[in-house]
């Protein structure tokens, strides 16, 4: 996976706030000499992601170490199942260590969380989505695992797509500034889409009776209410999204409202890291 610029910069961060001016137990304690054969190693199941950015971590402290990867974002993990294997020297090692896990193991829950979100309406025809409550500086890699875990992204940011929601509303100047705002958008920025958050099936009637509209995001709305949405918005062309009070328990009801999207701030911001260590298989030290 090719890392854009700004990883590379977020990695150079990261061993900053790290290692500092120098890793003094490494330096003081681990020969200067002494070279090492490690592994990272899944502790319990899962889905991985983040191998390229671990690999990025090492190289940046040491261009020499060599890396194999035996698996792939995207992967499905098994107790035991090595992920990267490393050779070179045992200092660069153990200095990349704790910022190359840490990348990797959230990453990797982000992606394991998914994919049970996914599993979840399977076969439904609704398909996850993520936001935009992501780790500042982090949402091209938090949003690259959601990927590897089989969901979807939603808008990267504010910039890609127009989402009118309930604070934007007081201001928008009622259906006419709506209808105004949405046709300058779009002979400005034809290529960039629409989406109206409704608090009610009332909202979503009169919503859908403008032009350019392209999402409809269904905000904390009863089970029967998304299913009356669902029923109005059929054949309209405007594709409808459930948000708000979303649990992995909850999803199969949601799913089978017929909405065709369910986005979920907690496959980013609420994930528990996956268990993943490193572990020395050799060393001369």
């Amino acid at each position: 996976m090719e890392l854009p610029p700004e990883v590379h910069a977020l990695i150079r961060l990261a061993l900053q706030e790290d290692v500092g001016p120098g890793d003094v137990t490494a330096h003081y304690f681990v020969p200067a000499d002494a070279r090492a054969r490690a592994v990272v190693v899944a502790k319990e199941a899962g889905v991985l992601a983040g191998v390229a950015l671990a690999e990025a971590v090492f190289r940046a402290v040491d261009p020499a170490v060599a890396l194999v990867a035996g698996r792939a974002d995207g992967d499905r993990l098994a107790v035991g199942d090595v992920v990267l294997e490393l050779e070179g020297s045992a200092r660069s090692i153990l200095t990349g260590e704790r910022t190359a896990l840490n990348f990797l193991q959230r990453l990797s829950g982000i992606a394991t969380q998914t994919a049970a979100y996914v599993q979840a309406v399977a076969g439904s025809g609704a398909t996850i989505l993520d936001t935009r409550k992501t780790t500042p500086g982090w949402r091209w890699l938090e949003k690259a695992a959601v990927r590897a875990g089989g969901g979807t992204n939603h808008r990267m940011g504010l910039y890609d797509m127009a989402m009118v929601k309930d604070n934007h509303l007081p201001k928008a100047g009622g259906r006419v500034g709506l209808q105004a705002g949405i046709d300058a958008l779009q002979a400005a920025q034809p290529d960039i889409k629409v989406e109206l958050e409704a608090d009610t099936v009332d909202q979503l009637r009169e919503f859908l009776t403008l032009r350019g509209v392209s999402f409809i995001l269904l905000d904390n709305m009863s089970l029967e209410a998304m299913r009356q949405c669902v029923a109005l918005a059929r054949g309209s062309g405007v594709k409808l999204e459930a948000s708000g009070g979303i649990t992995l328990a909850r999803l199969p009801e949601i799913a089978a409202t017929g909405v065709d999207f369910i986005s979920s701030g907690a496959l980013t911001h609420s994930v528990r890291a996956l268990d993943l260590s490193l572990d020395f298989r050799g060393a001369d030290f």
